[in-house]
C-alpha cells in the first residue's frame, strides 16, 4: 500500500500532526509544494482554516490531484473553526477522488488561544487515527 502525507501550515500546528501521522505509517511528511507523482492508495492531507476558508494553496494542490490518488484522508487544526473537512471534501470530490468519512481535527495554538496545542495527547490521538485508517 502506497501512503503519502502532505500538509499546509502557517503556524506549524498542522505540520506537527503531519509528522506524527508520517511517523506512524512509515513515510515522510511533505509540504503541499511537493506534488504526488506516484500511484497513492491513501493521501493524508493536512490543512487549516484561516478566516473561515482553507488556504488557496490547498485548493490549488487539490486541483492538481489526478487519478493517481485513490483516497484522501483529511486532518486539520484551527484556532476557532471546527475543521476543514467539509471544504476539503467538496474540492476533492469535485476531482472524482474518494474522501474518507473520518477526519482528525484538533485545536491549534494561535497567539494566546489554545496554548500548547496540538499537545502530546493530540499527537497520540492522531497516530491512533492514522493506524485505524490504514488497518481498514
Amino acid at each position: 500500500m502506497n501512503i503519502e502525507v502532505r500538509y499546509y501550515t502557517k503556524t506549524g500546528n498542522t505540520k506537527k500532526l503531519a509528522d506524527a501521522i508520517a511517523e506512524e505509517v512509515g513515510v515522510e511528511a511533505k509540504p503541499i509544494s511537493v506534488p504526488i507523482t506516484e500511484e497513492t492508495d491513501i493521501l493524508f492531507l493536512g490543512s487549516s482554516v484561516y478566516a473561515a476558508e482553507i488556504d488557496p494553496q490547498v485548493k490549488k494542490f487539490i486541483a492538481r490531484l489526478d487519478g493517481k490518488v485513490k483516497m484522501v484522508v483529511s486532518f486539520s487544526t484551527a484556532a476557532i473553526y471546527q475543521c476543514a473537512f467539509r471544504q476539503v471534501k467538496k474540492h476533492v470530490n469535485a476531482k472524482g477522488i474518494k474522501v474518507a468519512d473520518e477526519e482528525f481535527h484538533c485545536s491549534g495554538q494561535f497567539n494566546l488561544m489554545h496554548k500548547g496545542k496540538p499537545d502530546n495527547k493530540d499527537i497520540a490521538n492522531v497516530k491512533e487515527f492514522a493506524r485505524k485508517i490504514i488497518e481498514k
